[in-house]
């Protein structure tokens, strides 16, 4: 282990700081997974997972952009039981050291709940992420995370069932006050706090005229929300004295660094898998001759700087 580049937060004992965002590749077994060595990652957030099995949204699920990617999977998954007695198995027996953030989804408080202590009773994941901020679902998910008051009443009854398995929330920027939502996670009892997720938008193909999504619109994700999403994580980050993992448009070693900067803990990356698909070993190989060249001991040293 590198401890330049290692960072510690709530649950995850990472080599690096970088981890593939919830989605990127499943549960270990989606796209590409098979060509990237997971031992390489800081950690791994699964896809979210749900009480009961879904297969998610129209094809097409998603569509690649010049700058960036549209999706509209939706919260596609085996359901939170066979997660639990067969993905989430495989993937340990294969890479038993790997730090495990497990998703959280649902359509009500008592969803998220019961998927949460599930997950958190398997013993097979570090922490828990609990998924408000999907914008592909009609019903929960971006829902809960606009609301404030639903926000921490989801993080408290979760964090009052799994006890001391710690519970990060992940926020949507598709609000008007992030940092209020940001507050009521913490107050709610959050460890720590995802942001962002997608942002929601729209691509028409003016051939078709139809949306180039089988749902219509969409999650945004790519190199254009990164000052969005940097801007985010700078204000929650002096709202709140929680852990952040960073996420939105991250492609480089320097990108890290400008996340680290604004307050992250860490960070997780999504689209980049679209053009490496092994952004985050590739990333992380870089990061060491850029912090030195920063006059950076280390990425921990710089959190502790940047946030005290």
């Amino acid at each position: 282990m590198n401890n330049q580049i290692a960072v510690q937060i709530p649950g995850l004992n990472m080599k690096t700081p970088l981890m593939p965002a919830s989605g990127t590749f499943g549960f270990g077994d989606a796209w590409g997974a098979d060509k990237v060595d997971f031992n390489q990652l800081g950690a791994l957030a699964i896809k979210t997972t749900t009480p009961q099995a879904t297969t998610g949204n129209p094809q097409p699920q998603i569509a690649m952009l010049k700058d960036g990617v549209m999706n509209s999977v939706g919260l596609t998954n085996p359901g939170v039981d066979a997660v639990v007695s067969d993905k989430l198995p495989k993937l340990h027996a294969k890479y038993p050291e790997l730090p495990i953030l497990g998703s959280v989804g649902g359509a009500s408080q008592e969803d998220y709940t019961l998927v949460a202590t599930k997950l958190a009773q398997s013993g097979l994941v570090n922490a828990l992420e609990l998924n408000v901020s999907c914008p592909n679902v009609s019903h929960g998910g971006m829902s809960f995370g606009v609301d404030a008051k639903a926000v921490e009443s989801i993080t408290k009854a979760v964090k009052d069932a799994v006890g001391d398995v710690p519970v990060y929330v992940k926020l949507t920027p598709n609000v008007t006050d992030i940092v209020e939502i940001a507050k009521a996670a913490e107050a709610g009892g959050a460890d720590g706090l995802s942001l962002i997720n997608t942002v929601l938008g729209l691509h028409i193909d003016i051939k078709t005229r139809k949306p180039v999504l089988g749902n219509g619109m969409g999650g945004y994700s790519g190199t254009a929300v990164k000052p969005l999403a940097v801007r985010m994580v700078y204000q929650v980050s002096h709202a709140t004295k929680l852990p952040i993992i960073g996420q939105g448009g991250i492609y480089t070693a320097e990108d890290v660094v400008e996340f680290f900067l604004a307050g992250a803990n860490a960070v997780a990356l999504g689209a980049a898998h679209f053009k490496d698909i092994n952004a985050c070993p590739h990333i992380a190989a870089k990061l060491p001759a850029l912090l030195d060249q920063l006059g950076i001991s280390s990425l921990s040293a710089l959190s502790h700087e940047v946030r005290g």
